[in-house]
């Protein structure tokens, strides 16, 4: 039996018993100040998303595959989802509530999904579709009315850097998607494309008014930043002000605010070099180019990031919780103004690929990988009261 159907032949009872041995004692805080307790295990899994009604957890899994777990630990699996070309970076990507759906009863929701397509002769690029997702009983969701609102363009060769994050701004009005240059470099800098830009949509997927380039035919009229490289995290502080995480070359990560209308400079500066040793002229060199808020040399390879709200973790409010690839586990980066320091990081066994903040206020993470050695679903509480409950 593969991951995938033993997670689904598991009853809720089988997977709290094997998830809450070592989490009960407190044996895996391993001096952190959380405890982790594994839920779950998904193959390749990319995003995830809480229903606020419901608590419900959707999980994506990159080769075209929507999960979801209930509050109290059962598993479902989502249909109609669309045929994705998967390899490489590609495949699923992000999953998103539209905003305000809070009923108690998980029946019907509006969701955005991003994906990748194939096109023609070996090209492919990112799309994001909206939906509704229908619930009709336990268990039992679907997809329904499936459309594609946005499309990279135009689609290259290559399974790289597709980007295709995925977040509502505070009052609901605008969807920004990360767009990623795809490997290819100058596309970034290039205005009359959307590859290695943030763009802002409204809900439909029109290009939004007042876009800094609105009065520019499609698809420049869609563009909010350019000079961006792989842009693998999107968030809101509670200022309202958006801030990005992307991936640098060898070297040169980045944290950004993200003002509309700025270029972040892609390929033309960096605070890492090409893979090849060949140099890129740094950021201090570019005054007239947005430089970020925090960079790292070596990269700790971001999956994605949270600003944390939430009260089981005071000390962290206001802050932003990254997830690293290379850095495997998470990186705490307090803000001060629109500049960022790294306050602290929390080793884990693997790549850590998503996290959120559960309605609860704990935290949530998927690891990144397939089979039983990563993939896991973990949750985060306060350390102090995993061991309080094993008293």
């Amino acid at each position: 039996m593969n991951a995938r159907n033993l997670l689904t032949a598991l009853s809720p009872l089988a997977v709290t018993l094997a998830s809450c041995g070592s989490a009960a004692t407190g044996e895996n805080t391993g001096g952190k100040p959380f405890a982790a307790e594994t839920y779950a295990q998904f193959d390749e899994p990319w995003a995830m998303a809480f229903d606020e009604g419901t608590g419900t957890l959707f999980v994506t899994e990159r080769k075209g595959t929507i999960r979801f777990m209930t509050p109290d630990r059962k598993i479902g699996e989502v249909s109609g989802v669309p045929k994705v070309d998967y390899g490489g970076q590609g495949g699923l990507g992000d999953i998103l509530f539209a905003p305000g759906q809070r009923s108690p009863k998980l029946d019907r929701r509006t969701v955005y999904i991003s994906w990748v397509e194939a096109g023609g002769g070996d090209t492919r690029g990112a799309v994001v579709g909206k939906a509704e997702l229908v619930c009709p009983g336990p268990l039992k969701c679907q997809l329904d009315g499936l459309k594609v609102i946005w499309r990279q363009q135009p689609k290259v060769t290559g399974r790289g850097h597709f980007s295709h994050r995925l977040a509502f701004s505070p009052d609901g009005k605008y969807l920004f998607v990360s767009s990623g240059e795809r490997q290819k470099f100058t596309p970034a800098q290039d205005l009359k494309v959307n590859l290695g830009k943030i763009v802002r949509l409204l809900p439909d997927g029109t290009p939004a008014p007042g876009n800094p380039f609105a009065d520019k035919p499609s698809p420049t009229n869609q563009i909010w930043s350019y000079g961006h490289r792989n842009v693998l995290g999107l968030a809101f502080d509670e200022q309202g002000r958006l801030w990005d995480l992307e991936h640098g070359p060898a070297g040169g990560d980045e944290l950004n605010l993200v003002k509309p209308g700025t270029n972040y400079g892609w390929p033309l500066v960096s605070d890492g070099d090409h893979y090849d040793g060949k140099p890129i002229p740094r950021n201090s060199t570019r005054p007239d180019l947005a430089g970020p808020a925090i960079s790292w040399n070596p990269v700790i390879a971001p999956g994605d990031f949270i600003f944390y709200t939430g009260d089981k973790f005071p000390a962290w409010k206001g802050q932003a919780l990254i997830t690293g690839l290379v850095a495997t586990g998470l990186v705490r980066v307090s803000i001060n103004g629109e500049k960022a320091t790294e306050e602290a990081r929390y080793p884990m066994d693997n790549r850590i690929r998503d996290i959120s903040q559960g309605p609860d206020g704990t935290i949530w993470l998927i690891e990144d990988g397939e089979g039983t050695g990563s993939g896991h679903l973990l949750h985060l509480t306060p350390a102090a009261t995993a061991a309080k409950s094993a008293n």
